[in-house]
């Protein structure tokens, strides 16, 4: 289904199937708010050339190998949280002291957002990823996010550097794919997908550990694990099913059912990572076992771009954490903090713990 061209992820078709609660309709909102909304929700969710040329423009910075040039930078943003953190309270939250902060500075840093602009993102694209926030809200942080990002596009249009926003801006004028506003778009995209849903698997994974002390152990004993360790925990908790969201363009036979034309449909990472024909018995978590076939990332064309920068902020963040904590707990049980109304279908909005 994530390869068939019949099937599309142009999230603007009337016939894609939202997930998120409180999304305004068209009515609700104003031109203004209708037309920042586009901006981001549009950045990659076309199909065809127009895709190809959209992810030409940033590819090139999110490969293996640029990527791991990042390492001593990831590694000394999540070693910055943990001082912080280990010299703040004692208990505290670990969303707020790490599984927000790490991915955030790191994009922040990726796209030379100015330090004085950095507390003004995350606590707006918090805003704008938390379920709990109503449509005025989530309206306000569009606008908000876009407008700052604007000026940061204007800025780097007229003296590019060497970081991501300025080669997305160089390679664009080059190309003449976007207009300003659309690359001001992509922009806001990459901040909040940057991350939302590695901020969400540092959460989960690390419940997932404690929650596995057998698990955790083999980690201890070998910090070489940490590689394995992450896909395991990318597929036992596939914290991005909304990304497998798709519109039929015509009658399409799945699994000897029709999807009709102009019908949702929804490829569940979840149920995939959880198929016991590929991952025999799916509901145990075995950090050896071999579970790079996951879906977590998605699959095909709009596969995760960002999948390699989130395997090593998630890698970092394992195999620094419990190193440098060796006394880490929960100070809530695990099923209180996942069940909670207020917890998004990502993951939590709080972890307690202590050490």
């Amino acid at each position: 289904m994530l390869t068939d061209p019949r099937i599309s992820a142009d999230r603007f078709h009337p016939g894609f199937p939202h997930l998120f609660r409180n999304v305004a309709s068209a009515r609700q909102m104003s031109e203004q708010a209708r037309y920042s909304s586009s901006l981001i929700g549009r950045a990659f969710a076309v199909d065809g050339p127009e895709h190809v040329a959209r992810k030409r423009l940033v590819v090139p910075d999110f490969t293996v190998r640029r990527v791991q040039e990042l390492r001593p930078g990831v590694q000394r943003v999540v070693d910055d949280c943990l001082d912080r953190m280990l010299a703040g309270d004692n208990p505290t939250d670990l969303v707020q002291a790490l599984s927000l902060p790490v991915p955030s500075q790191v994009i922040s840093e990726l796209l030379a957002v100015p330090l004085e602009d950095r507390p003004f993102f995350l606590d707006r694209t918090r805003v704008m990823v938390d379920h709990a926030s109503t449509v005025e809200q989530r309206r306000q942080a569009n606008l908000d996010v876009l407008g700052k990002l604007d000026a940061l596009v204007t800025a780097r249009e007229a003296e590019p550097g060497e970081d991501l926003l300025s080669k997305l801006v160089r390679r664009n004028a080059e190309a003449g794919t976007l207009e300003h506003d659309e690359v001001v778009g992509m922009a806001a995209f990459l901040l909040i997908s940057g991350f939302e849903t590695t901020a969400n698997m540092i959460s989960m994974g690390t419940i997932g550990l404690l929650e596995n002390p057998d698990q955790l152990a083999l980690l201890r004993e070998d910090p070489a694990r940490a590689a394995g360790a992450v896909e395991e925990l990318l597929r036992y908790f596939s914290v991005s099913d909304p990304a497998g969201s798709r519109v039929a363009l015509e009658d399409v036979a799945i699994g000897g059912t029709v999807i009709p034309a102009g019908s949702g449909v929804i490829a569940l990472a979840g149920a995939a990572n959880w198929d016991e024909r590929v991952f025999p018995e799916p509901e145990r978590l075995d950090i050896t076992r071999d579970a790079r076939a996951h879906l977590a990332f998605g699959h095909g064309a709009h596969q995760c771009i960002g999948l390699h920068l989130a395997r090593l902020e998630l890698e970092v963040v394992f195999g620094t954490l419990f190193r440098r904590v060796p006394t880490l707990r929960l100070t809530t049980p695990a099923e209180d903090l996942r069940y909670k109304e207020h917890a998004n279908i990502y993951g939590v909005f709080e972890v307690p713990v202590a050490w």
